[in-house]
């Protein structure tokens, strides 16, 4: 009973350090304490929200069909998740690839055996598929025939009896221009009157026929959801075959194991040959020989060039927001604790604040940009990225200019957050503290370390986990840009790819981004909770 009772303020302890604080209900309600209360707060706090958020999937799944866009209609919740499962089974099967890769012995031959088997029932998917939208386009265009040819043939006939009645009114206007007698101002201000009256008529059959050729056009431009349906069946069809044709090659003749075995055959051979072989046959077997060892090392050390998938991008996106937002931190927190102590210091820092703290990311990267490629102007040769590169984490990454100047950016947009709420901590320090400091004549690292900085933590963390939030979404951005990898740059790739799915992803990433941000949104809570003693409320 006593375990039970522990464990109840251990979870109510534990959701109110991480901020989740709807849960407390339903840990009280488990626990019997006032029912009622407690079905209230989960109403409240859970259902209503969940509520909310069915209420606008249903809303995202009926309006989405009426957004028309170039490509397409906006993706509704139900191809959105389509989309996540698209990117999630790309970066699924390049790890398949680079397993397939390095693979050996019966393990290989049994994974080139299935690849083999499921290529041949998605070959038949894919012809399938390429029916299914040749039937599909074939009925599209059927019927946007039927609804053009009509339209067609009233702006041809339109155009033909405008162009008629524009020439008579010419020829008519002419013939009474000759009629005109000098002098006779009365006749020239009517006949002035009848050609802008003309010139008026002619504009609104242009205008006539200028509706009829946009109406035509967005005929054309209809994008039918049944097409769309059928060229992502063709596209999901396609990139499986293109998947199991390359695992089936990497299984086989790209093995790693397969060329090490027969470049290794070969130079037996050969060396066994060069022990037969003198003068320049031998000199010419023995070149053969070193470049092929030296071939075979290189294979021997060679990994899958495995390309950048989502969660490669994200981590990537995560490791320099959190770069950035180091740097950031390293500058607001000293500076805002001397702006805290020194209101001359505060003073002098002011116009400066007030200066940069308003410039936009898209100002800072081109800037940090072409410092950062100035210092590092061929990084494949620099010492520092070297040196990062070769680093058991870090190296995974392959850090850049690129990935340097988004971190610069996302620290130079929000460090500003962090700096105000130092120094306002500081300057919030009850003054006894301070006036038993200099009793107890404490040096000022003591006092920085003993008083200042403990006191000032919960403000400190507010601006902290603010500027975290700031520099997510700036990094975004950022990389988009600067074509730094991350998630900035899959948002561009999708938009430039234009595939029938692009779409879909890029409104995946909506929401991966969010939820994302809401991690380390609910990470800086419990740090800001650890350090926060007043029992505040997170949000």
């Amino acid at each position: 009973m006593k375990f039970l009772k522990q464990l109840k303020y251990t979870l109510l302890k534990a959701i109110d350090l991480s901020g989740l604080t709807f849960l407390a209900p339903i840990v009280r309600l488990c626990y019997g304490e006032e029912p009622k209360v407690q079905m209230q707060k989960i109403g409240q706090w859970i259902l209503i929200p969940l509520a909310a958020v069915l209420a606008f999937l249903f809303l995202w799944h009926i309006t989405s069909g009426g957004i028309q866009t170039k490509s397409g209609t906006l993706p509704n919740p139900a191809q959105t998740w389509i989309g996540y499962n698209a990117i999630d089974k790309q970066a699924e099967r390049e790890n398949l690839k680079m397993k397939a890769y390095e693979l050996t012995g019966e393990e290989r031959e049994t994974m080139l055996q299935q690849a083999r088997a499921q290529l041949v029932e998605v070959e038949k998917r894919v012809i399938t598929s390429n029916q299914a939208v040749d039937e599909a386009k074939a009925a599209v265009t059927e019927k946007t025939k039927k609804l053009i040819d009509p339209l067609d043939a009233e702006y041809d006939a339109k155009k033909a009896e405008y162009k008629a009645a524009a020439n008579a009114r010419k020829e008519a206007l002419i013939a009474k221009a000759d009629t005109l007698t000098q002098g006779n101002q009365a006749a020239y201000t009517a006949y002035l009157e009848e050609v802008k009256a003309a010139e008026e008529q002619y504009e609104s059959e242009k205008e006539h026929l200028s509706v009829l050729k946009k109406e035509i056009s967005k005929i054309r431009d209809l994008k039918s959801p049944k097409v769309a349906d059928a060229l992502l069946a063709q596209t999901l069809a396609a990139e499986e075959a293109q998947f199991l044709k390359k695992q089936i090659e990497l299984l086989s003749d790209r093995n790693k194991a397969i060329e090490i075995e027969e470049a290794s055959g070969k130079i037996s051979e050969s060396n066994t040959e060069f022990l037969t072989l003198s003068g320049k046959e031998a000199y010419d077997k023995a070149r053969s020989i070193a470049k092929a060892e030296s071939r075979l090392k290189k294979a021997e050390e060679s990994e899958y060039a495995k390309p950048a998938t989502i969660w490669y991008q994200v981590k990537r996106s995560i490791f320099c927001v959190f770069t950035g937002f180091i740097i950031g931190t390293a500058i607001a927190v000293p500076i805002g604790i001397l702006c805290g102590l020194n209101s001359t210091f505060m003073a002098a820092m002011t116009p400066f604040i007030a200066i940069f703290k308003p410039v936009s990311p898209i100002v800072w990267l081109p800037i940090a940009l072409i410092i950062v490629s100035g210092l590092i102007p061929d990084p494949d040769n620099n010492p520092l990225m070297e040196f990062l590169w070769d680093l058991p984490i870090i190296g995974e990454y392959k850090i850049n200019p690129a990935f340097i100047a988004s971190a610069v950016t996302v620290a130079l947009c929000s460090l500003w957050a962090t700096l105000a709420n130092t120094a306002l901590g500081v300057a919030s320090i009850d003054k006894d503290h301070m006036n038993v400091a200099r009793v107890l004549k404490l040096g000022f690292f003591a006092r920085l370390f003993k008083i200042v900085i403990p006191s000032a933590l919960p403000l400190i963390f507010a601006g902290l986990r603010i500027s975290l939030g700031v520099g997510w979404m700036v990094l975004i951005a950022a990389e988009l840009l600067s074509s730094s990898e991350g998630i900035g740059k899959f948002v561009w790739d999708q938009f430039n790819n234009g595939a029938s799915d692009s779409l879909a992803k890029m409104m995946v990433v909506v929401f991966l981004v969010g939820i994302i941000g809401l991690i380390l949104d609910r990470i800086m809570i419990v740090f800001q909770r650890m350090v926060t003693f007043d029992g505040a409320v997170s949000v």
